[in-house]
């Protein structure tokens, strides 16, 4: 049994509601480097039980990679508590996927939603 979920547009919203900490592959079944990151995508899934680990097909989704602006493939995503921590595409290797766990675990949440508003409110302000 795979230690991955497979994302829709009908499951996905809930998912991440539903879970405080989701990485998500967006990827394809023609693409060849995400066939060379999906056993390191599920060896890190079976590493880390306590995360939820999700895969968007993005040409039986395309609703979902249009939403996010995927522009290549694979794409690793984390979100927590509802916000995306990290996207970067391409085919990372074990080590580096091991690092970027690691470093959005550490992540104090609290700080990261101040500085989106800070960013936010920077923004809100240049317009006027």
């Amino acid at each position: 049994m795979s230690a991955t979920v497979e994302l829709t547009k009908e499951n996905f919203d809930q998912t991440v509601t539903d879970n405080e900490f989701v990485l998500i592959d967006f990827w394809a079944e023609w693409c060849g480097p995400c066939k060379q990151f999906g056993p390191v995508y599920e060896k890190a899934a079976e590493a880390n039980p306590d995360l939820v680990f999700g895969k968007v097909d993005t040409e039986a989704q395309p609703e979902l990679a249009a939403a996010f602006g995927i522009q290549s493939i694979p794409t690793l995503m984390i979100v927590r508590d509802q916000v995306a921590v990290f996207a970067q595409p391409g085919a990372l290797p074990e080590a580096a996927l091991t690092d970027v766990i690691g470093q959005a675990r550490k992540l104090d949440m609290d700080q990261v939603r101040q500085q989106i508003a800070e960013q936010q409110a920077q923004q809100g302000g240049q317009g006027a």
